[in-house]
């Protein structure tokens, strides 16, 4: 069947006075590692256990640049979906993305992909557990029953594959134990948010037990749609997940999850920062109004099944084998206008399913510690959207599919070459077939739903190809363990993301536009130390990291032939390079006192990017007028925690401030480009025996920011006035805004 038919006051905090902070926090002389013992009642901090090596290790080990957050950490913390992590880990971007509510936009240290469309890979990994999931669609997860989140920065191909370039995140659900175990929660709080939990866990047998978690997340919207009334920026999102674990001997044990989610919020609207060309609306007072010339329903459906077996064959060598599938569909309308005339509206559909199968061997003896392994992965990704513009009587339509078989063998060992010094040898070979299959419509009128029986005016892409890309991407590093809790390493990582076809093409504008685009390869050189200090009082983790990034894919669209048309084009953007450094620091100042912080500082700099202008018809080198889009030069925040004995419980306070530095949205400079933000979060828990009571506020000085947008301008002469009417007739500049001050109050009960 083809895809046709099936489818107010803030306040700042600035870099300087962050990194004055983490720098007091960090200034412990050297020798303090090897001062006496302190006596045993003296604070001390907690051994964190991450997997980002694809084997569970204590986080000062991992010679890579690493964020665990801990389920109470978030809890504590006001985390609710994955997008709230970015915050938590320098030099991160984790938003949801542009008209959407599920959909995640991920940028690490300047890599990310800001185009969701369906072909197009994702710089950044997202795993669940140990299954990779291949589109963003839905990847803005709540947090539900969860263990940790993990980040790592930097490019992991070498054990996470090809599209991790930029780094990976880890959603690690909780683990069954085994022991009889129900807790429920509920939350309610500003717009009428209406959030309930259960989760729990039994045995069945000895040697059999069962889990599952259950969530919905309901809020008012923040704003209207003025024109219709339906809420804006809403939340109406169902969640689950079932897993079971089998252990019929004490060396094999076989492990089965599935998980869902509904996303049934309405489409968002955006906020149109100029007026109309066609209505004469102003901006509206409030970021989150909108107007819209659609229906806003959306509905967005992902989720997946997993099976991993795991043998011990001895004390030495373990075999793991991960069979999964995942799937998505989203039906959604985006109001790119955001007025009440169809000047520019596009409904679209988006189909994906995947199958991965992973076969795995870890051997650790102690001194030697190696992972290898088999990665098979069958994709197919589908859609079909409608550009219209009902002003001009027209309706562009593109559709098609990518089929995607990843085939990758990899191997990674750390070995001892003295008693101090030790190094990492590794490396991953991939290769991936695609085969495309694309089209653009033209038809008259205005047509929408999706009608596959009406014959196109005219046809201006319809072509089906092949292409092979394949990379070997090799890891070398060397880590030196300088004393007990002070470890210094330096690492070379080759970064491979596949190459595709731009499934908007437009061949009547650009001839070429059926042409495959080119991986992305990335050279990354990382030195970092990671100590603890104060008898474990103190820990620090710096890291530097300098990247060469060739043949780095954008997505340019812009307005040609008199703004009537749209050529898309995906860059194979020549050459750049990043620098940077990032700073994570966690002092025990007291038994009840706790700080935490982290600075993240990139330099990203386009050295040459060929782009082809479709309205001179040439190749021009632009590299002077870009800049990296969705990377902040500064990111930082600082959180202190206090805990106390208060009403007959233990009672947690917490209060922090996060920052992230003005950012450009899109690669060319633009009225969307957003500012620096300084948000500040506090929270109150209480605990007595199985009872649990929260008391969040988030974004408290009620700071409004800008997250993604549109941008189809209007023609403008050299003093910003509008010189004639843009793409389907209007001025389309419109912004998406994160969430305003919230207050929330949550209480749970374990039984």
């Amino acid at each position: 069947m083809s895809v046709r038919q099936k489818m107010q006051p803030s306040y700042n905090l600035t870099p300087i006075a962050l990194a004055v902070c983490l720098g007091l926090a960090a200034s412990a002389p050297a020798l303090a590692a090897d001062e006496p013992a302190a006596k045993s009642d003296e604070p001390s901090l907690e051994v964190i256990e991450v997997t980002a090596r694809r084997t569970a290790e204590n986080l000062q080990s991992v010679p890579v640049a690493v964020t665990s957050l801990s389920a109470e950490q978030m809890s504590q913390r006001g985390v609710e979906d994955l997008a709230d992590v970015q915050w938590y880990s320098p030099n991160t971007t984790l938003q949801v993305s542009r008209g959407t509510n599920s959909t995640l936009t991920a940028y690490i240290r300047g890599i990310g992909q800001q185009d969701p469309l369906w072909g197009f890979e994702p710089g950044v990994g997202i795993y669940i557990d140990d299954v990779y999931v291949a589109r963003p669609q839905g990847a803005v997860m709540d947090i539900l029953d969860v263990q940790r989140i993990e980040v790592l920065r930097g490019p992991q191909g070498t054990l996470y594959g090809r599209n991790t370039i930029g780094g990976a995140v880890k959603y690690v659900t909780k683990k069954l134990h085994g022991d009889p175990e129900l807790h429920l929660k509920g939350t309610v709080g500003s717009y009428n948010q209406r959030d309930f939990t259960v989760s729990g866990q039994m045995p069945l047998s000895d040697t059999f037990w069962a889990g599952f978690a259950y969530g919905t997340f309901n809020r008012d919207g923040f704003g209207k749609f003025k024109n219709t009334g339906a809420d804006n920026y809403d939340k109406d999102i169902q969640a689950g997940r079932v897993s079971f674990a089998w252990y019929p001997s004490d060396n094999l044990s076989v492990n089965f999850m599935a998980d869902r989610t509904w996303d049934d919020s309405h489409a968002k609207g955006g906020y149109r920062l100029t007026p109309s060309l066609v209505t004469g609306q102003q901006p509206y007072g409030s970021v989150y109004d909108s107007d819209t010339s659609m229906p806003t329903k959306n509905s967005v459906e992902t989720g997946g099944e997993a099976l991993t077996i795991t043998y011990n064959i001895n004390n030495d060598w373990t075999f793991k084998s991960i069979t999964a599938h995942r799937d998505g569909d989203t039906d959604t309308n985006i109001d790119f206008d955001s007025t009440a005339q169809p000047s520019l509206d596009i409904p679209a559909l988006y189909d994906d399913r995947q199958f991965t199968q992973e076969f795995q061997l870890n051997f650790d003896n102690g001194g030697w510690k190696a992972v290898g392994g088999v990665y098979y992965l069958d994709g197919q990704a589908c859609g079909v959207f409608e550009t219209v513009l009902g002003l001009q009587g027209v309706t562009v339509e593109n559709g098609g599919c990518v089929d995607t078989k990843s085939y990758a063998a990899y191997a990674q060992g750390s070995f001892p070459l003295t008693k101090d010094l030790s190094m990492t040898l590794g490396g991953r070979y991939t290769r991936d077939k695609k085969d495309a299959d694309v089209y653009r419509y033209v038809y008259l009128g205005i047509r929408y739903p999706h009608d596959p029986a009406t014959p196109p005016f005219a046809v201006q892409s319809d072509f089906a190809d092949s292409a092979t890309f394949s990379r070997f991407s090799p890891r070398v590093g060397l880590e030196y363990q300088l004393t007990q809790d002070l470890m210094v390493y330096g690492s070379y990582t080759n970064g491979f993301k596949s190459g595709g076809f731009d499934m908007r093409a437009n061949k009547s504008v650009n001839p070429d536009a059926d042409k495959p685009y080119s991986p992305e390869i990335v050279d990354t050189y990382e030195i970092g130390a990671k100590a603890e200090w104060f008898n474990h009082r103190l820990r620090t983790n710096i890291a530097a990291f300098y990247s060469n990034y060739d043949d780095m894919q954008i997505t340019v669209q812009r307005a040609v032939n008199n703004n009537t048309d749209v050529a898309s084009q995906v860059l194979n953007a020549g050459k750049s390079e990043i620098k940077g450094m990032e700073l994570e620091a966690t002092l025990a100042a007291t038994d009840a006192l706790q700080f935490t912080a982290n600075l993240g500082y990139v330099d990203p700099k386009f050295k040459r990017v060929d782009y082809f202008d479709p309205n001179a018809g040439q190749v021009v080198d632009v590299s002077d007028l870009w800049s990296f889009a969705n990377t902040p030069k500064w990111t930082g925040s600082l959180l202190a925690q206090y805990n106390l004995e208060a009403f007959g419980g233990d009672m947690v306070v917490s209060g922090g401030v996060n920052y992230r530095d003005k950012t450009q949205i899109f690669e060319t400079p633009s009225m969307l480009d957003a500012g620096s933000v300084t948000l500040w979060n506090a929270s109150i828990a209480w605990y007595k025996g199985n009872w649990e009571v929260q008391l969040t506020g988030r974004n408290l000085g009620d700071k409004e920011y800008r997250l993604a947008g549109y941008n189809f301008a209007a023609p403008r002469d050299a003093q910003g006035n509008v010189t004639g009417p843009g793409l389907g007739g209007e001025d389309t500049i419109v912004g998406y805004y994160g969430d305003p001050r919230t207050v929330s109050l949550s209480v749970g009960y374990r039984f």
